[in-house]
């Protein structure tokens, strides 16, 4: 609830900014012709405007029951082998640099080094304003098309990687978890080393017997906090599990993760024979496609959200036009 409040306080405080800024905007654009001071600061409350009106019309498509909570991303290596763990861990590293670019708080609890290069698994948090109604977007396979860096041909390789995403439920969200529903190891932890990683059995595996869903985090200081992290983590992926059950497109969502492999991605990523990033589902595409594994992905996010917003309200979900 004070949440909520305090985003309709920013919403209303940000439409009397704009209002002030459009008056700025008029008063400067008259002086503009005759001054070069004035002509500049009217550029720079231009491109300040374009940005935040665009940030303002993503949230307005951001308008589910969840939509405004944090995050948990789950990112799984797929077929591929070795080239997918180091796929792997560069959508990992992309996703961090996304919400760095957001200034979201992430915090890493969980990651499985691949045997060569990469990760096998990683699970994190996203604490922000919208963060999983926007990273929601991203939910699915995601495809790899370059040269190999791990055979001595360097030949064309295809690589897969599966991105999960769940709302970080609150505590006033009554999920109903049985002990006797649980079971509980504890491991020591692996990581690449350092003065913090522990030396006893402080990693925690809890497994939910009757979905079968298993979460582990290694990464909190001790034991108790891997166990605490780990519980919400499940709480929330039993929560995302049962609003799949209601909602008309839970069947499209599962069809998506089910098979980490050719015919199943959300989005490709081409290094070669040419380069570009293409979704899928909305069909936008950009060559640049560096930018977008250095976390340039809000034009991806903003065409699926108007995308989901038209099937929605039951319109074509052609974007040819959009």
């Amino acid at each position: 609830m004070l949440r909520r409040r305090a985003r309709l306080e920013d919403a209303a405080t940000r439409a009397d900014q704009f209002q002030r800024d459009v008056e700025d905007a008029a008063v400067l654009f008259e002086f503009a012709s005759e001054d070069e001071s004035s002509l500049g600061e009217l550029q720079s409350l231009i491109e300040r405007l374009e940005r935040e009106v665009d940030e303002s019309e993503t949230e307005m498509l951001l308008s589910g029951p969840n939509d405004a909570r944090d995050a948990i991303v789950t990112i799984n290596a797929g077929a591929g082998g070795t080239d997918a763990q180091d796929w792997a861990g560069m959508l990992l590293r992309m996703y961090l640099r996304w919400t760095e670019r957001h200034g979201f708080k992430t915090d890493l609890v969980d990651e499985q080094p691949g045997k060569e290069a990469g990760i096998k698994s990683a699970t994190f948090t996203v604490a922000g304003e919208y963060a999983y109604g926007l990273l929601m977007a991203e939910a699915g396979v995601h495809r790899l098309v370059r040269l190999s860096p791990f055979n001595a041909g360097s030949s064309r390789e295809t690589s897969f990687a599966s991105v999960f995403v769940y709302p970080d439920i609150e505590e006033d969200v009554e999920i109903d978890v049985q002990d006797k529903d649980l079971r509980i190891d504890t491991y020591r932890s692996s990581g690449a080393g350092g003065q913090h990683v522990n030396v006893t059995d402080s990693a925690v595996r809890i497994t939910h017997l009757p979905t079968g869903i298993v979460v582990t985090c290694q990464n909190q200081r001790s034991q108790h906090q891997n166990r605490d992290v780990a519980m919400r983590i499940l709480k929330s992926r039993l929560y995302e599990l049962e609003m799949e059950k209601r909602r008309a497109e839970t069947a499209q969502l599962e069809e998506s993760k089910r098979d980490i492999s050719f015919g199943s991605q959300i989005r490709n990523y081409v290094l070669h024979p040419y380069r570009l990033a293409k979704d899928v589902r909305t069909k936008y595409e950009t060559s640049d496609v560096d930018g977008v594994l250095d976390g340039d992905l809000d034009e991806f996010i903003k065409k699926y959200l108007v995308l989901k917003s038209r099937m929605a309200r039951g319109e074509s979900p052609d974007m040819a036009s959009a």
